[in-house]
């Protein structure tokens, strides 16, 4: 878009002068602080009720259908203070994974968000963080793209108020809400296109390559998929509205400007993400693909018909929750009216437009129903059922570079940007125009329709175990030495992630750390090198995970010992103890089968406040390891 026209070119108004909207001089609009500062308070009233119920109690509250990820969400939090503290690699860990550690530039590490929040993550913890994070990408999207709309596509502040409350609370962001740092940060998308705007500008292009070339590597540090998504739909919104003989003189001139500041941009984010970029695709631990299966995490085609899970609708009962792979990743459900409203819209802004502003309204559609089919993925699924006969465009760049990497429901979520822009427009002209009374009343039911039934309702939490007071006194270090290596049981994993968690806590005081095995990331070890979710698990993590989730105990025999010695050697674990509470993203584990496991392979535990500990030592058969200082307590 860096050479596209404003947004407002779509107007119904065929004599306005496109370079004044560009000019070098801007006419400057009277100020109106309250309104803005109305929206702005709104937007922040939004993200905390859709966040409400964790705000309720960060420690003991997590997400109910992502608490995996909320729970890696807060290790990386945690991590940030030891970055700025202490000088760690933002980009690859020991602490988690031993004794292999982790590439943290493969997964989706937060980086700029856990440097800059890492004063308030050391003041008042990771559960607090996360939630601050998360409530303020909600609100900054609302604020972001009512800025943006307001600024390049309409001139009634209710109308953009209309549209950024569409492109920050959309159902798709709300599902995302569910345990993503990376994917709300939906206020990426609105600061990245005003800045390309700005690049047709010929004063301050070095300042707007400069700037431009630091939000992309900004972008990249949050959130990589979401920036590739952007960069593609930029890409071919620009090419199909160059394709106009009336568009081709304003790309020409603006070209060489817009080129020459886009250049400056990729030498600075090139210089700042050269290693993050070599530890992504090259570095130790990275791996190609992705971790999960393309072919599940797809749109259905009827999904946008029905209604969210979370909303208004859907509180009442009025959704489709089984037509998305699971309650993060529902990127559509806009409902039939509101797709019916896009149809009307696009129809009448197009049927009024000049032939220059058609281009940009037919590149804006294209962007729009682009993106949405490759939302489908590689086969067709309609009302939950997947087409093997049916190929779709995905299956053509599923393998190809990045696009291997991608899901391909999240493309849907352009798809909600261009919804969102086309609200705001078909609002403006509404708001513009001298429309008779009924004719008023029937766009104010229309818009009601469309979007009442959509407004979102606050995620669901359920409780989860805090943190011990072993851990958070630090009487863990008479355990095991700095840097060395321990975990709750069962270790952790995308099904149990509390071990995480409690080393997230400690590493967010600044203090002595330990290292746990295994760990819910991303990382090799998937099929036909691909990624996958954690480390490869092994005869020992198994044994305590099946007890922990299942209630099943194992009848322990001498090869059950020698497996478990050897993986004690292989992770150098020197101590493991097991919590008064913990839980899993299920609920409550079955601690008592989970102990009675671990007894039978150490001997009874030591008590030590609220855990019992057992101390291992590498290399040594377990059950010879001396009961000093045990109780026998369970």
């Amino acid at each position: 878009m860096a050479v596209a026209p404003t947004l407002s070119e779509v107007s119904d108004d065929d004599s306005a002068d496109i370079e004044t909207v560009d000019s070098e001089q801007p006419q400057r609009r009277r100020r109106a602080w309250p309104p803005h500062i109305l929206a702005v308070l709104a937007f922040l009233g939004m993200g905390y009720w859709i966040t409400s119920g964790i705000w309720a109690d960060p420690a003991r509250r997590s997400v109910l259908y992502n608490e995996g990820d909320h729970s890696f969400f807060e290790w990386v939090l945690g991590y940030g203070v030891q970055i700025v503290a202490h000088g760690a690699d933002p980009f690859w860990t020991g602490l988690m994974n031993a004794p292999i550690g982790v590439n943290l530039a493969a997964n989706t590490s937060i980086t700029v968000y856990a440097v800059a929040f890492a004063p308030l993550t050391y003041l008042a913890g990771p559960q607090v963080t996360y939630v601050t994070i998360l409530m303020l990408n909600l609100a900054g999207a609302g604020i972001a793209w009512y800025a943006f709309l307001l600024r390049f596509a309409v001139k009634h502040k209710a109308a953009a108020f209309i549209g950024a409350a569409f492109c920050g609370f959309a159902p798709g962001w709300i599902s995302h809400a569910n345990g993503h740092l990376n994917w709300t940060a939906a206020w990426l998308p609105p600061v990245l296109l005003w800045w390309m705007l700005r690049l047709r500008t010929p004063r301050r292009w070095l300042l707007n390559g400069i700037v431009l070339g630091l939000l992309m590597a900004a972008g990249f540090s949050i959130a990589p998929e979401m920036l590739f998504d952007l960069v593609l739909a930029v890409v071919i919104f620009v090419l199909v509205w160059s394709l106009s003989r009336d568009t081709m003189p304003q790309v020409l001139r603006a070209a060489p400007r817009a080129l020459l500041s886009l250049v400056i941009g990729a030498v600075v984010a090139g210089a700042l993400l050269a290693y993050p970029l070599y530890m992504h695709f090259a570095g130790p631990g990275s791996f190609k693909g992705t971790g999960f299966d393309q072919k599940r995490y797809v749109e259905d085609a009827a999904a946008g018909l029905f209604y969210p899970f979370r909303s208004l609708a859907g509180f009442f009962g009025i959704q489709r929750g089984d037509l998305a792979a699971n309650q993060t990743e529902g990127a559509s459900f806009w409902g039939w009216p509101l797709l019916a409203l896009m149809v009307i819209a696009t129809v009448l802004l197009w049927w009024r437009a000049g032939r220059s502003r058609k281009s940009t309204m037919r590149a804006l559609t294209v962007v729009g129903l682009l993106f949405m089919v490759l939302s489908f993925g590689p086969r067709l699924h309609w009302f939950a059922k997947e087409y093997h006969d049916i190929p779709l465009l995905y299956a053509v760049v599923r393998d190809w570079p990045i696009f291997d990497s991608a899901l391909p429901a999240r493309f849907a979520l352009v798809t909600t940007g261009v919804i969102g822009i086309t609200v705001a427009l078909l609002a403006d002209r509404v708001f513009s125009r001298r429309y008779r009374s009924y004719a008023r009343v029937v766009w104010g039911v229309a818009f009601v329709a469309a979007l009442v039934p959509i407004i979102p309702t606050p995620v669901l939490t359920s409780g989860r175990a805090t943190e011990p007071k072993f851990v958070a006194d630090g009487t863990w270090k008479k355990y095991v030495p700095r840097n060395g290596v321990m975990s709750a049981l069962p270790f952790s994993s995308p099904s149990a992630a509390d071990a995480q968690r409690w080393q997230a806590y400690t590493m967010s005081r600044r203090g002595e750390q330990y290292r746990i095995p295994a760990g819910y990331f991303l990382g090799p070890g998937g099929l036909a090198g691909t990624g996958r979710a954690g480390a490869p698990s092994r005869w020992t993590d198994r044994m305590f995970l099946k007890a922990a989730l299942t209630g099943f105990v194992d009848d322990i025999d001498n090869y059950d010992r020698s497996r478990v010695r050897e993986d004690m050697a292989y992770w150098g674990v020197e101590a493991v103890f097991v919590p008064d509470k913990l839980t899993g993203t299920a609920g409550p584990l079955f601690r008592q089968s989970l102990i009675r496991t671990t007894t039978d392979l150490f001997g009874p535990g030591q008590r030590v406040q609220d855990v019992l500990v057992w101390r291992i030592r590498p290399g040594i058969d377990p059950q010879s390891i001396p009961g000093e200082g045990r109780d026998g307590h369970a």
